[in-house]
């Protein structure tokens, strides 16, 4: 009910430099409060003169954002239900394209077969040969296996505590008298890759084990020999290897 009349009326009171709660106490404290009362009320109308049209604005844009809304809710309706249909004919869609892959793959399938079993047959045709030579190599290795075999218990048993030349020539001995007593072996015999795979050897060279013929005689004889070796090893390559080969088996080292 305050008007800007009668805000206006009260603005040479409101200036005046004794209107406030302290002066008006001294003159009557019982009515002192309605100094501070029209105070406030002047300030309030201020404060609402310019509230009021924000609360008409407000009320204005509610009910636009209300009748927004209920377009947005139509048209979210309508594209659940257009997403539906969607989902359903993008399932058929990916049935059919299921269906069109099997069939792809089956067809591949039989073709790589095909392509096979004719890379077999006329693979076979070269392979007599190759199988011939194999099957008299293998009888060859048969008939030596006694010779190799003993050369290799020999090298393993005698030969562990020479150097390269030594070896090569108790070898060379060991040959001698196996012709003497026309006992088989191998001519190419190989005591290296027979007592140990590639495999192996690369897995020694990583943990320390130099890649020369007598280190890898000397690891073949560590592992394959029955009896404990005893390392002579002035540079220190047999100890490394032996501590990194058998550091994940609790190996302990009395220094």
């Amino acid at each position: 009910s305050i008007t800007g009349e009668t805000v206006e009326l009260l603005e040479p009171y409101l200036d005046m430099e004794d209107y406030n709660l302290e002066t008006a106490k001294k003159v009557c404290g019982n009515v002192a409060g309605l100094c501070s009362w029209t105070q406030a009320m002047a300030y309030f109308y201020g404060i609402n003169k310019e509230v009021l049209p924000l609360k008409a604005n407000l009320a204005l844009q509610e009910g636009r954002l209300a009748a927004a809304q209920m377009e947005l809710n139509n048209a979210q309706i309508q594209l659940d239900e257009k997403q539906m249909e969607l989902d359903q004919v993008q399932a058929m869609y990916d049935t059919a394209m299921k269906e069109k892959q099997a069939l792809l793959d089956d067809a591949e399938a039989c073709r790589r077969k095909m392509n096979n079993a004719t890379a077999l047959i006329e693979g076979l045709g070269g392979e007599k040969l190759r199988w011939t030579a194999s099957s008299k190599n293998f009888q060859n290795q048969i008939i030596d296996l006694v010779g190799n075999v003993l050369l290799a218990t020999g090298f393993l048993s005698y030969s562990g505590p020479f150097n390269q030349e030594y070896r090569n020539l108790l070898l060379q001995l060991w040959k001698k008298e196996m012709d003497n007593s026309k006992i088989p072996y191998s001519n190419d015999l190989n005591l290296t890759g027979m007592l140990v795979d590639n495999a192996t050897v690369g897995e020694w060279n990583l943990q320390g084990l130099p890649n020369d013929d007598l280190s890898l005689q000397n690891g073949i004889i560590v592992t394959k020999a029955s009896r404990y070796p005893l390392l002579i090893d002035p540079q220190g390559q047999g100890k490394i290897w032996i501590k990194n080969k058998e550091k994940n088996n609790g190996l302990q080292v009395n220094s």
